[in-house]
């Protein structure tokens, strides 16, 4: 005979914590939402306090550093999103011929294309079908959803760096004495790694747009500021990133010939490389120090999680648990080295003074 006798204590335990998980669940936007605000609060405190100690008030210094970002944020979507809907309507409109060019330029190579029958199936693309009137209105759902969830990031950052002092004050009155220096550590290990990681990710956009910029200008490829602030902007996304910076700059060079867009493609994807073995390494230094294996890892489960957001989440979110465990196993095993610290990055002003 089983005889299980469960205690009082247990039975509480347990409730608590099943409670827990549920308000996790129904709190889960939210709480994402904030954890998107905390990153950037961590990127942006070094320029806040940077202008505070040169006199600016806390609030001005917040909305001036805001402000200057929303500015140029608009600046390349007003660039970006016209030159994109223009270049979706050239290429609905030459699908076809931009098909049978294709074929010559592959039967050129030596393929056999007599199967292919690009330019029938391009010619058979029902468009009104893809961009119908329920597939407009789920898009649009989706972007006021969007444009709500930034206007509540943009407004939790803004209160985040507004009271970072009072916040830090009001974490040491719940730390003992003895542990205010491990807070310390702590605090800023997970400043300086993931508001190195945004500031470091700013650099390698800047870096691949002024390069995509001076390739489609030496193609003639038209609107080519705008494909290069696409491909800053794609470069954010781990993994696909890459695809969406190099697709459709080669889609509009194919436009004026198969030539312009081999060499479009090549420079591209040989950036790529640059980038990746290069340039990533001595940006970011020991910013992130994941193995490869963990990135994969992160930015799947990032994607199964949470879509787009869950892939522009997962690095930082990963570098923040890597520091998390380093100081876990420094101190569990006095003798380990300290956890790495990166050095201050080339965007980052002199952080000296802390949050005060």
């Amino acid at each position: 005979m089983l005889k299980l006798e469960v205690s009082y204590r247990a039975l509480v335990i347990v409730g608590a914590a099943l409670l827990g998980l549920w308000l996790l669940a129904r709190l889960w936007p939210v709480l994402l939402l904030i954890f998107v605000a905390l990153i950037f609060t961590a990127a942006l405190l070094p320029y806040v306090e940077w202008l505070v100690r040169r006199g600016f008030p806390r609030v001005l210094a917040v909305l001036t550093v805001l402000f200057v970002i929303l500015v140029i944020i608009a600046g390349l979507f007003a660039l970006v999103v016209p030159a994109m809907i223009e270049e979706f309507r050239d290429l609905q409109s030459n699908l076809p011929e931009d098909a049978r060019d294709f074929e010559r330029f592959m039967e050129d190579l030596g393929f056999d294309t007599e199967d292919w029958d690009l330019p029938e199936r391009a010619e058979d693309i029902e468009w009104n079908r893809l961009i119908s009137g329920d597939v407009a209105l789920d898009y649009g759902q989706r972007v006021v959803v969007g444009l709500l969830s930034a206007l509540t990031v943009i407004v939790l950052t803004a209160y985040f760096l507004i009271d970072a002092p009072k916040i830090v004050q009001y974490l040491y009155r719940y730390v003992p004495d003895e542990r205010e220096r491990d807070l310390d550590e702590i605090l800023l290990s997970l400043n300086r790694v993931v508001g190195g990681y945004i500031r470091g990710q700013v650099i390698t956009s800047l870096v691949i747009a002024v390069f995509t910029l001076v390739v489609l200008l030496a193609a003639g490829v038209p609107n080519a500021i705008a494909f290069a602030v696409l491909a800053g902007f794609a470069d954010i996304i781990p993994l696909v990133g890459a695809f969406i910076a190099v697709v459709p700059a080669t889609l509009a060079a194919f436009q004026q010939s198969p030539t312009q867009a081999v060499i479009v493609l090549t420079a591209l994807v040989l950036y790529q490389q640059f980038e990746d073995r290069y340039l990533v390494p001595r940006i970011y230094g020991s910013t992130l120090n994941l193995p490869p294996l963990v990135v994969l890892i992160a930015v799947l489960a990032g994607a199964e999680v949470l879509g787009v957001a869950g892939i522009l989440l997962a690095l930082p979110a990963t570098a923040a648990g890597r520091v998390l465990l380093d100081f876990w196993l420094e101190k569990r095993q006095p003798g380990a080295p300290p956890p790495d610290v990166p050095p201050d990055e080339v965007l980052a002003p002199d952080s000296t003074g802390g949050t005060g």
